[in-house]
């Protein structure tokens, strides 16, 4: 247990707390990660509330924290700054999206409730917010500290096979997601399709079709590259060829996806009847922070008037 405590802080940091650039911390970066991925999902969970543990007291003593913002220790996805991040993507939701304040939004793979904890103070009463996603503590945490506060928003449990946060559940390929036709302006999916494979994949496009209402928008997240690419940005590799997508690592084969773009354009946008509004590549290719929307590539879709 004791060497529990050590190694798997130090494994978080090494990999989600990134240091200046260079040869050594990127082969570094990837031998954490490698390492990371071989704990069970409850030790990767533990990694971060052992990191955040201290701060989180101090934050809790001190007040410092808001009643719909979770501590650090539990949020189990994504970097940076939690509010800030939800603030930003508010802001591209309405710029890109066009979100209005009466809009029904749908966040798949809702999380710590990072884009609701921004959305409450934007989508009025006439709006609303439905939120699923396959790990429970996030469901249980969000419907406690934000549904409470906010009876426009819900949450749902979802129990869904990925082997990056639980082994067992439903397959994805096979699940209907609990909405009617038609009922939704706004999906968000926030690096959600950079942990499934291809059939899950296709499942949920053909899911987010049937339940955007025409001319409705997806806010999604990807890592892209071209046809025959097998090069990629040093400390960040696909090595592993896995059908129309490619394996960061091929024992946990949700721990991170890459998609041919030709794929995403022609299979998974072009069949669902949906159109590629916006496509900003995002930092993880090597580009200065500032001059990306996301880490990853950030994808806009669009649904078209003429789909039934």
């Amino acid at each position: 247990m004791r060497c529990i405590r050590i190694i798997v802080p130090f494994l978080w940091k090494l990999i989600y707390k990134p240091e200046p650039c260079s040869s050594i911390y990127f082969t570094m970066n990837k031998i954490g990660r490698k390492l990371f991925y071989l704990l069970p999902p409850g030790f990767r969970f533990a990694a971060r509330r052992l990191f955040y543990l201290p701060s989180d007291t101090l934050d809790k003593l001190r007040g410092n924290r808001e009643p719909i913002i979770p501590p650090k220790g539990m949020i189990y996805t994504g970097s940076g700054d939690f509010k800030k991040m939800g603030e930003m993507q508010l802001g591209y939701f309405r710029e890109f999206c066009g979100l209005r304040p009466s809009d029904a939004v749908l966040d798949i793979g809702s999380g710590m409730g990072r884009s609701a904890a921004a959305l409450v103070h934007y989508l009025n009463s006439q709006g609303r917010y439905e939120g699923f996603d396959v790990v429970k503590r996030g469901v249980d945490w969000c419907s406690k500290n934000i549904s409470t506060r906010y009876p426009n928003f819900r949450f749902r449990y979802v129990a869904l096979n990925n082997d990056l946060y639980r082994p067992d559940g439903q397959a994805p390929e096979t699940f209907r997601f609990p909405y009617a036709d038609q009922s939704f302006d706004l999906i968000i999916v926030n690096s959600v399709f950079t942990h499934m494979v291809a059939k899950e994949v296709e499942n949920y496009f053909a899911e987010m079709a049937r339940v955007l209402k025409p001319g409705g928008c997806a806010y999604t997240t990807f890592f892209l590259y071209q046809k025959g690419q097998t090069s990629f940005p040093e400390g960040f590799d696909f090595p592993f060829e896995y059908g129309n997508c490619r394996l960061m690592d091929k024992e946990v084969k949700s721990a991170n996806v890459a998609y041919e773009k030709a794929y995403l354009e022609e299979e998974l946008v072009g069949r669902n009847g949906l159109a590629i509004k916006y496509l900003f590549e995002g930092s993880w290719r090597g580009d200065a922070k500032e001059k990306s929307k996301e880490f990853q590539d950030l994808v806009i879709l669009e649904k078209r008037n003429d789909r039934n």
